[in-house]
């Protein structure tokens, strides 16, 4: 389980080595090592200091290269610059055969000629009822994933639908986020354990999000094809300028203003708290959803209606068709990762599984992509259940945001300064452009929210009077699409280091997918995606809101002269 550290004690003894469980909260860790190790009072206010998330991973207590008895946690916490190790010597009384002062050590990594002496318990010293343990370990981790899961999907039903029947055009997910975030800080003023346990319980749901998180924006990427049908290719042209360009200029302008704006109140970048990164996937998984893949296409084929109506019975095909083509995405070497994303194998092959599906079946190309996509909550389609996680998903970011609100605390006039350059720089240089190169003002206005996600674009491309909703998502979904193949080879040519730049730069350029993609490799600067991605929405919609703001978009679009 992602949440276990495993702690084994090695000492010369008859039954060989030792080995228990203990839990990750920094509460049992420090108590747990204040009855194992008696003279801890030295590193247990060094423990208390760290983060239950760096205190992950498997930890040992053996004999070092020294010859003196060691407590090796081993961290996966990693930086741009390399793995961090951090010790604290102790007096421990415990007979290990050797006297001295023991180190712990914070951030090694088991070497591989200690893997093998680090053996389970044997059978003489084993629990009998070990085994029974670890099963009811097991399902107990199983239905905490469910209900973790399950409780974020329907907070955000019920968010969704409460803004409906009041009238409220916000996005509901954000206000969620920011109330989740909200309670977090309270709850840890008041009673931090209390805030720690409510993590704890959610973070089996955290992980799954965080594990399949570019899956759940693909499905606009999908059925691009479906959007663009219309569309001149002259205009297309020009269209595919201005958003390739735009989006490179915007995440200058966050970057750079991040940058200056930190010379300017002088704040000392630190290191940010550890993200865990969820596990990658296995064999197993990939055979299985290759298998079911086969196996839903049949039965879609063999019986177009089997559950109910083309698109539900396309579902379990598309679903397992989609998800493959990312696992299989992610398991490509990393220097072809750098030029094809995961997110685009993963968008490949759902459109050749829905061309196969149409060819098959003879309902086309395009007629699969509307079973794909139906946008029909009684009759919905693998895109739409995909889809339906990006609410949750936004819930999870508080997570994240608390457990960097220190920095994020401390990078206020950075993160502030950023979000509003970059969200006026977007729209005003869109809208400039798209009349510039002689592109219609319907189309210029279409593409001016192309650094906000979808859920807020949308309705700021109607206050705008765009009149093509299709087109807004596409050019959307487009360029957060070529914010996560590019957008980490250009923040390394602009020198973007820190994760705070970096976040800042992809989230306001490139919303959810390059947030997703950058937090894929760099969790440490998915707090500041989120909050950038979050404040980057809310600032474009308060100022599109504004009826100065908006006439002077449209006067520069070219529609008040049209």
């Amino acid at each position: 389980m992602s949440g276990m550290s495993t702690l084994a004690l090695r000492r010369p003894c008859s039954s060989g080595i030792v080995q228990s469980s203990i839990e990750p909260q920094i509460s049992k860790m420090q108590s747990g090592l204040a009855r194992m190790l008696p003279g801890v009072s030295g590193c247990r206010e060094f423990l208390r200091g760290r983060q239950m998330s760096q205190l992950t991973g498997n930890s040992l207590i053996g004999m070092g290269a020294t010859g003196l008895p060691e407590l090796r946690v081993r961290s996966q916490k990693h930086h741009r610059s390399g793995k961090v190790a951090l010790r604290c010597g102790i007096r421990s009384e415990l007979p290990l055969g050797n006297s001295g002062p023991p180190n712990i050590e914070f951030g090694s990594h088991i070497t591989k000629r200690e893997r093998p002496n680090l053996l389970l318990v044997q059978a003489a010293d084993a629990d009998p009822s070990s085994t029974e343990k670890s099963l009811f370990q097991q399902a107990a981790g199983l239905l905490q994933w469910v209900v973790s899961l399950g409780l974020f999907l329907a907070l955000d039903m019920f968010l969704k639908q409460s803004f409906v029947t009041a009238g409220i055009k916000f996005p509901s997910a954000l206000f969620g986020m920011f109330c989740i975030f909200t309670s977090l800080v309270i709850t840890d003023l008041v009673k931090p354990e209390a805030a720690a346990a409510f993590i704890s319980f959610f973070q089996p749901g955290i992980m799954f999000i965080q594990r399949w998180l570019p899956l759940f924006y693909v499905p606009s990427l999908v059925v691009v094809p479906l959007a663009i049908q219309g569309i001149p290719t002259a205009a297309a042209a020009k269209i595919t300028l201005v958003f390739v360009v735009g989006w490179m200029a915007s995440l200058a302008v966050a970057g750079y203003t991040t940058v200056m704006m930190r010379n300017i109140v002088k704040t000392v970048v630190q290191p940010a708290e550890y993200t865990p990164k969820p596990p990658p996937f296995s064999d197993v998984e990939f055979k299985a959803l290759a298998a079911a893949a086969v196996v839903f296409l049949a039965v879609a084929v063999w019986q177009p209606t089997a559950f109910g109506t083309p698109a539900m019975t396309t579902l379990p095909y598309f679903l397992s068709a989609t998800a493959l083509g990312y696992v299989f995405g992610t398991s490509l070497p990393a220097d072809f990762k750098k030029i094809c994303h995961p997110i685009i194998t993963c968008a490949v092959t759902a459109d050749l599984a829905a061309f196969i599906y149409g060819k098959v079946t003879g309902v086309g190309f395009e007629g699969a992509l509307k079973y794909y996509m139906t946008k029909q909550a009684g009759n919905p389609g693998a895109g739409d259940i995909y889809m339906g996680f990006l609410g949750s998903v936004i819930l999870s970011f508080a997570f994240s945001m608390f457990r960097q609100r220190v920095l994020v605390k401390r990078h206020a006039a950075e993160i502030f300064s950023a979000v509003i350059a970059s969200s006026l720089f977007s729209m005003y240089s869109t809208a400039a452009a798209g009349r510039l190169i002689g592109l219609s003002s319907n189309l210029t206005l279409a593409v001016v929210p192309r650094c906000i996600t979808v859920a807020l674009a949308l309705p700021i491309a109607g206050l705008l009077e765009a009149g093509n909703p299709s087109l807004t998502a596409a050019v959307v979904v487009l360029t957060g699409l070529i914010g996560a193949n590019f957008g980490q080879a250009l923040m390394d040519k602009l020198g973007f280091s820190d994760p705070i730049t970096r976040g800042m730069a992809t989230a306001t350029s490139a919303h959810g997918l390059g947030t997703a993609a950058l937090s894929a490799k760099e969790p440490e600067a998915l707090p500041f995606c989120a909050i950038a991605y979050a404040l980057t929405g809310i600032c474009c919609s308060i100022l599109v809101s504004v009826p100065a703001i908006q006439q002077s978009l449209l006067y520069v679009a070219g529609h008040a002269a049209a």
